[in-house]
């Protein structure tokens, strides 16, 4: 922890000489999308898109799942999203999945979860593993990039049921966006609906 003690400490210096003008973000917050991805540390959205602070509304979960909207079961995530999407009325939603995924490759490859029941009733609610794997080369693929697009595709659909995005979309508020990151290569790939490729940004 001591580097990253280090480095929270110095913070106001650095943000100051970056031109960060951190002041002027008390009085609100505007940004610019809502960002759903992985909890994995290797993926860091204001890295990954140079985003300011105040640029980006972040939700961070396990496998980058979105639950299903049930206005009679609440959660963090369905917050999060209301929230971003009602309030802070952001114009652009991007979900962002990511090569060599655990969650993803977990629930492709049918793994054994029993020591971590948390995750694997929280990975139940992914889309069908069947749906997610295209043949048997899925189950082999380190980088689970094939399973992992279609799994952005699923949460993406997922977001469409929220009734808020739905009315967005319909009058062209809001647009949705799949993203797939390659962490060995720093790519960032974008679902294209023309041709239901992902391809470099």
């Amino acid at each position: 922890m001591d580097p990253l003690i280090d480095r929270a400490r110095a913070f106001p210096q650095r943000a100051e000489a970056g031109g960060r003008h951190l002041t002027a973000l008390a009085g609100g917050q505007s940004p610019q999308a809502l960002f759903i991805t992985c909890s994995d540390s290797r993926v860091v959205p204001a890295l990954i898109t140079g985003a300011d602070p105040g640029d980006l509304f972040e939700l961070r979960t396990a496998g980058n799942i979105v639950p299903e909207y049930r206005p009679d079961a609440p959660s963090g995530e369905a917050a999060t999203i209301e929230y971003a999407v009602e309030v802070l009325e952001v114009r652009d939603l991007v979900v962002c999945g990511h090569s060599h995924c655990g969650a993803v490759g977990a629930v492709v490859r049918g793994d054994d979860l029993s020591v971590v029941p948390a995750v694997r009733d929280w990975l139940s609610t992914a889309a069908d593993p069947g749906a997610l794997r295209a043949d048997a080369t899925d189950l082999f693929d380190p980088t689970v990039a094939g399973p992992v697009q279609r799994h952005v595709l699923a949460q993406l659909e997922r977001l469409r049921g929220y009734p808020g995005i739905a009315a967005r979309l319909a009058d062209g508020r809001l647009r949705l966006h799949g993203w797939f990151y390659e962490i060995h290569t720093g790519l960032v790939l974008s679902h294209r609906a023309d041709s239901g490729l992902f391809l470099p940004l």
